[in-house]
């Protein structure tokens, strides 16, 4: 969580210079690649300046850059090729707690158009929570060359996991993981049953992932907190 919002606030931070915000707003409105010449026209700065600007926007990842040819010249005699600036697909979400509203939003994506295979839009959401915890949990396993890990195993590579996707998880006890943040708050009090519903298929799929089956994925709301706890399984 602390690197991605490092990483966050450090292209934040970029735009906080008034000149070089005002270069970034003006690349995004236009609908095509731009120069230099033409971004520190509108702005109403030197070239050199403007050019120094923009090459730190695109190391930040906010501009995409590519050379080309202006419009109108090719040939031998149509000069050097020029620097072309158009903006990036990076997308920058700063929130303290982190939130990953995004994650469900895909989860229920997949679920409605799971409907067309006969499938009802709330199991097809579960078995997809569940399927993406098992991914995750598979690829940690691979990584870590796990083979059964027990329970204390289980419990301290998940938490770590856990930490790096928002959760803040922390121990209850030397058997139970609680979560202090659910990324999914908002829609959480929409849809507490639905989104909690998902909440605990995703990280018992993690759980069975990690190939345990000795922690269990337990659903015991707490105000102000997920909704989910990770405990020897009864």
């Amino acid at each position: 969580m602390l690197k991605k919002l490092r990483r966050s606030i450090g292209t934040l931070g970029i735009l906080d210079d008034d000149l070089r915000r005002s270069l970034y707003i003006y690349v995004r409105k236009q609908a095509r690649p731009i120069t230099r010449d033409e971004a520190a026209a509108d702005v109403g700065m030197s070239v050199k300046l403007a050019a120094w600007h923009l090459d730190k926007l695109e190391k930040a990842g906010l501009l995409s850059t590519h050379y080309a040819r202006k419009p109108g010249r090719s040939g031998p005699g149509a000069g050097r090729s020029s620097k072309f600036y158009v903006t990036s697909d990076v997308e920058i979400d700063v929130s303290i707690p982190e939130r990953s509203y995004d994650f469900v939003g895909e989860i229920l994506v997949a679920a409605i158009a799971s409907e067309k295979k006969g499938l009802k839009s709330r199991e097809a959401a579960l078995e997809i929570a569940d399927q993406r915890g098992r991914e995750i949990g598979e690829e940690i396993r691979n990584e870590l060359g796990l083979r059964r890990p027990g329970r204390d195993r289980a419990l301290r590579v998940a938490e770590q996991r856990l930490a790096e996707l928002g959760y803040e998880p922390y121990r209850a006890d030397k058997k139970t993981v609680s979560l202090n943040n659910c990324p999914f708050h908002r829609l959480a009090r929409q849809a507490p049953e639905l989104v909690c519903g998902i909440n605990q298929a995703f990280i018992d799929g993690l759980l069975r992932g990690l190939g345990n089956e000795l922690v269990e994925a337990s659903l015991e709301p707490t105000p102000g907190q997920c909704c989910v706890k990770l405990r020897s399984a009864r």
